[in-house]
């Protein structure tokens, strides 16, 4: 009788611990930085681990041996790690990307030859949704061990264009030209200025590079908006942009 007593105290007492913890643990969880997706996960483990404690001293308090359902646990957990390693593995960097911030939801991300946008991030995946619109679903335990290249970490990007005018042409005309494009177009930063050279002399044209600035979300209108005024200007200042040619002769 009062094993019985005592056994239901336990579970009562337990229940209400479990309880106690679980609801101090959400709210401190809630004043972290960490994600959102990982606060279920934390939560779960914690629930879990709680209850076979509890258990384990229910059983201790009927008089049942414990130490073999310790030794079938363990045994039962090394199986199940064994057998789950790349989903494990998958879990753990899931931690990894949401506790140290690699990326979040809406950022455009590059990793093992793919690009998109951040669409979601579970534990055991990040997807991705690439620019024509097709879905792509990244294992964690690769993002963690790749490299991975963040388009939108940080608020501004530079845009690399390279034109090619002919050897005939001026050069300091081209230059000008092309500032005067870059500061045409309202995306583009005053600072840090842009900038044009001459990055190589090529077979048939001398190369100019152009690098501008801008707001990272408008990177594809600069580059757009480019390399198609950069074609219309240099027209308008006789600038000409050579193309390949084929002198063929024929003998008879």
């Amino acid at each position: 009788m009062e094993l019985a007593i005592g056994a239901v105290i336990i579970v009562a007492v337990g229940l209400l611990i479990i309880k106690v913890v679980i609801g101090l643990s959400r709210k401190a969880l809630t004043k972290t930085t960490l994600d959102e997706s990982i606060y279920a996960f934390i939560l779960n483990v914690l629930k879990i681990a709680m209850y076979i404690i509890l258990t384990v001293v229910l059983l201790g308090h009927l008089k049942v041996p414990t130490a073999p359902l310790v030794t079938v646990l363990g045994t039962a957990g090394a199986a199940i790690a064994l057998a789950l390693k790349d989903s494990l593995g998958n879990i753990a960097g899931g931690i990894i990307i949401l506790a140290n911030k690699l990326f979040k939801k809406g950022d455009v991300i590059e990793v093992a030859g793919k690009e998109g946008m951040v669409q979601s991030i579970d534990l055991l995946a990040t997807t991705l949704k690439t620019y024509d619109n097709k879905v792509v679903t990244v294992p964690n335990g690769t993002l963690t061990t790749s490299v991975v290249v963040n388009y939108s970490k940080e608020d501004i990007r530079r845009v690399d264009c390279t034109f090619g005018i002919s050897y005939e042409s001026d050069i300091s005309r081209a230059k000008d030209v092309l500032l005067a494009v870059a500061e045409s177009c309202p995306e583009i930063l005053k600072e840090p200025a842009p900038v044009t050279g001459v990055a190589d002399h090529g077979n048939s044209a001398v190369m100019l590079d152009l690098k501008v600035w801008c707001p990272t979300e408008h990177y594809y209108d600069v580059r757009y908006f480019l390399e198609e005024q950069v074609k219309t200007a240099f027209d308008e200042a006789d600038i000409t942009i050579p193309y390949t040619r084929m002198d063929v002769r024929v003998t008879k």
